[in-house]
């Protein structure tokens, strides 16, 4: 496993180096970072923004080195300005798109959210991702098994889960295989990197 936990044996798709750890793999598991007109540091995480990309792992470590060292000037050989809250932003982009992937797959018909419904999808082995809320009850999270050979997500609070399922609040969900799935499991990889801490993760077969 790379930084952030995302899987290092994927072939698929060009490789980076990170500024700050030296380290060299592939763009879905780092941030990418443009210097904007004003030399203005922005984070790309949809990596489509112009300009010359400059990357650092899905790390909050690696994160505030690049930061704390001013490594993004080197990065875009070229004075520029870093914000403040920029780890934060990344954060909260990143919370941002793995809430529109959930969305989107819920209604594609491969989601679903409350404990009954992921019971059932585990149950007729459906589910190949189980979701659980950074903010639930660890009793109540640990009756549910991450699929075997699946994943788990737990780096979303319960409000940030509601939002992606249209709810107030969710602390159980499930994702079927197919679609964008894969998609979310490698953004929310990059999340629980950023992220401070993540939850349990529940209770894990074989």
């Amino acid at each position: 496993m790379g930084r952030g936990g995302a899987p290092k044996d994927r072939a698929d798709g060009p490789e980076r180096k990170c500024i700050a750890t030296g380290e060299v793999q592939p763009k879905f598991g780092l941030i990418r970072f443009v210097a904007g007109p004003e030399g203005q540091i922005v984070p790309d995480v949809l990596g489509k923004l112009p300009g010359r990309g400059i990357y650092v792992a899905a790390d909050r470590a690696a994160l505030e080195t690049a930061f704390k060292k001013r490594l993004f000037a080197r990065g875009a050989k070229q004075p520029v300005t870093v914000p403040d809250d920029l780890v934060a932003e990344v954060e909260r982009q990143l919370v941002r798109r793995v809430v529109e992937l959930i969305s989107l797959q819920r209604k594609a018909g491969k989601a679903v959210a409350g404990y009954e419904k992921v019971k059932n999808w585990l149950q007729i082995e459906e589910a190949e991702v189980l979701i659980q809320a950074l903010d639930g009850s660890g009793r109540g999270k640990s009756k549910l098994s991450t699929p075997h050979y699946g994943s788990y997500i737990g780096c979303l609070t319960a409000d940030e889960l509601g939002l992606a399922f249209g709810r107030q609040t969710v602390i159980h969900g499930a994702l079927a295989s197919g679609g964008l799935t894969q998609r979310v499991v490698e953004e929310a990889n990059r999340l629980k990197g950023v992220r401070v801490k993540e939850g349990g993760s529940g209770h894990s077969k074989g």
